[in-house]
């Protein structure tokens, strides 16, 4: 089914992955070996796929690196940074701020509009 949308929570092959982020599938490979915290479910034959979290974790590295000037290393000490202040915030017993993506202000914002559209349609 060509075009067809995944629903938010499936799993994606790297190859979907890959094309939603404009880079080749072997660039993703070679993320999986700079960046730990990227670990997709692996199957039979090697097949990779990737969870929702994953998806999350690529299209920010990949943010970083194409669109903020981050280099590999720069991006590898934010992560780990970030991976330290999270222990830090759950040893003193707070959580972390929730903070949407530019993509999930988006999908939020796409998914208001339609349904303001079919309470008009609806009235």
């Amino acid at each position: 089914m060509p075009g067809a949308e995944k629903a938010a929570g499936a799993l994606r092959t790297i190859g979907e992955l890959a094309q939603e982020i404009g880079r080749p599938q072997h660039i993703l490979r070679y993320w999986e070996t700079r960046f730990p915290q990227l670990r997709p479910l692996t199957r039979a034959g090697n097949r990779r796929y990737y969870r929702p979290e994953d998806v999350a974790l690529v299209r920010r590295i990949h943010d970083l690196l194409s669109n903020q000037g981050y280099t590999i290393r720069g991006v590898q000490k934010l992560l780990a940074a970030e991976k330290g202040n999270k222990a830090a915030r759950a040893a003193a017993g707070t959580a972390a701020p929730a903070s949407p993506s530019k993509t999930d202000t988006q999908a939020l914002k796409a998914i208001r509009d339609s349904l303001s559209k079919a309470l008009d349609e609806d009235s």
